[in-house]
């Protein structure tokens, strides 16, 4: 009887634990009629679609927002099968990734031609704007409540100037507070008020934001074109100097945007040149291979980022000591091997390493074959720093800056602190005096072909983060390494960095006018008349050259 006693209460307790899980599961009243609601959208008329999404509105549910974001970004879709409404995570592949409307969650994957999407037109995208912007204006992120307001800013009208006249009495951040003043402010320039006109243009033009430069040209354009009843002179002077002030301003960040790039384009030129001006400037060897010993640097943090995939941001502080052995160790057999077989003969130095260079691009196409690898970004390289609406600066490139100078201090390290940068110097100044005082020249030259190496397996680390890894990586920036190590002048770092800093930001600013295949000749030319007057480039080295040895 016992025994029958507590196999009973185990039954109910085993019912009372499922009720309660289907109750937790079960959907509410509310639930229900959201989903009704949303399910009156795949056969209604734009017009009634516009009504169906005010109701979704006034409910409150709190998967309203996601639903009418999901219908304005046209990523609202209904299975065939069964009319369900989803919401899809990438409407632009295949199969489509689903999202249950309720609880937001992933619900498995589809072809896209197993699902309709629901469309829109511009007046329903109008509205549903102005409702996903009221949603927003009142969430508790600072960053979205400002994209609500620049977002709002290109379409305004009397009820969206209504909404943000009501959020700025309840705003509280001097930013977001900011962001609806200037909104408002453009929205003053479609009245008939011509003192709200002044101060609004007084309070624009401090602005350097596209959408009310845009919203002033216009003003310009009706009061130019006469279209409008009354031609005050003071509106129209003002809207001509706040359009000329935005415009100076815009005009002065694109150009730092502009110093930026050429900066991030001359640091990637500058690392890769500075292992090619310490072989070269010490050892009078024209290295071919250099792109190649490059290219093993991304085809190792390829590597290594494919066997952590899991931890990419750790990868990539791995991927650099290992760049930097795989492609010295490179380096160092090919010095042993052969080059140290060819010092004072530049011309067979040039062609064996062209000869090295191949065999590397073959050995690397067995091994990963000839398609392009793909490495992945880390999170905190990706996206972009906003400035202010006219100067955003892309954190891969301030990353590949900020690594090109700590690199290059490294390097300089070496070079002025260690002993074997006291023999590179003494190597590099005066070779028999420097064998006549002890240094062996031989182990000299192993490791400075060894460090040039591994510099340029590091380097290319950092291509590997701008571009995708391939057996002809290399070839695409070889001849701007010569050209840099040129122009600063062979086995000066220094001159390294000034030259591949100065040729990335001249050509970065002949681009918007030449093009890129003209821009580069115009940057050949002026180096060919530049080591005309000066052939030993912008700093000359000191003492005799390797090659009198």
């Amino acid at each position: 009887m016992t025994r029958l006693t507590r196999v009973r209460g185990q039954l109910i307790w085993l019912l009372l634990a499922l009720g309660a899980a289907g109750f937790a599961t079960a959907q509410t009243p509310a639930d229900t009629g959201f989903l009704a609601t949303l399910g009156e959208l795949r056969e209604a008329a734009y017009a009634d679609k516009a009504a169906i999404a005010e109701r979704l509105t006034q409910s409150g549910h709190p998967a309203v927002r996601a639903a009418l974001t999901a219908l304005l970004e046209d990523r609202m879709y209904y299975r065939n099968t069964d009319q369900k409404i989803f919401l899809v995570k990438n409407g632009d592949a295949d199969p489509l990734v689903l999202i249950d409307p309720l609880t937001q969650k992933e619900a498995g994957s589809a072809p896209a031609d197993t699902l309709t999407k629901i469309s829109t037109n511009n007046s329903l995208r109008h509205t549903l704007r102005t409702t996903v912007a009221h949603f927003s204006l009142s969430s508790p992120d600072r960053g979205v409540r400002i994209d609500a307001v620049r977002d709002v800013m290109r379409s305004l009208d009397e009820a969206t100037v209504v909404l943000l006249r009501e959020r700025l009495r309840q705003e509280s951040d001097p930013g977001v507070k900011e962001e609806i003043e200037t909104c408002l402010a453009l929205a003053s320039l479609e009245g008939s008020d011509a003192a709200l006109k002044l101060d609004a243009l007084r309070k624009l033009s401090k602005s350097v934001n596209k959408d009310v430069r845009n919203g002033i040209a216009k003003l310009v354009e009706k009061q130019a074109d006469g279209s409008v009843l009354e031609q005050d002179a003071k509106v129209r002077q003002a809207a001509v100097s706040a359009l000329d002030a935005i415009d100076g301003k815009r005009s002065f960040y694109a150009g730092i945007e502009t110093l930026f790039f050429g900066l991030s384009m001359g640091s990637v030129l500058v690392l890769i040149a500075i292992g090619l001006a310490v072989t070269f400037g010490v050892m009078g060897v024209i290295n071919m291979a250099h792109g190649e010993l490059m290219m093993l640097g991304a085809y190792t943090t390829y590597v290594i980022q494919s066997a952590m995939p899991g931890h990419i941001g750790l990868s990539l502080f791995i991927a650099i000591p290992a760049a930097f052995l795989v492609s010295g160790l490179t380096g160092v057999l090919m010095e042993r091997t052969i080059i140290r077989f060819l010092y004072g003969r530049p011309l067979e130095t040039l062609l064996a390493t062209f000869g090295v260079s191949l065999v590397l691009q073959q050995t690397v196409r067995s091994v990963f074959s000839a398609l392009n690898r793909s490495v992945i970004t880390p999170e905190w390289m990706s996206g972009s720093m906003r400035i202010n609406d006219a100067l955003t600066i892309t954190y891969n490139r301030l990353s590949i800056i900020i690594f090109t100078l700590l690199v290059f201090g490294v390097i300089m390290a070496i070079l002025k602190r260690t002993r074997l940068g006291l023999d590179i110097r003494a190597v590099s100044q005066n070779r028999s005096m420097a064998k006549a005082m002890g240094i062996r020249t031989e182990w000299v030259d192993a490791m400075t072909f060894g460090l040039g190496s591994g510099i340029a397996g590091v380097a290319g680390v950092a291509l590997s983060q701008l571009t995708n890894v391939g057996p002809n990586l290399g070839q695409a920036y070889i001849i701007d390494s010569f050209m840099v190590v040129v122009f600063g002048g062979v086995g000066n770092l220094w001159g390294s960095l000034i030259a591949g800093v100065s040729m990335g930001v001249f050509n970065q600013l002949l681009e918007p006018f030449a093009g890129a295949v003209l821009a580069k000749i115009v940057v050949l030319v002026c180096l060919i008349l530049f080591i005309q007057i000066r052939p030993k480039g912008l700093f000359p080295q000191a003492g005799r050259a390797a090659e009198d040895k």
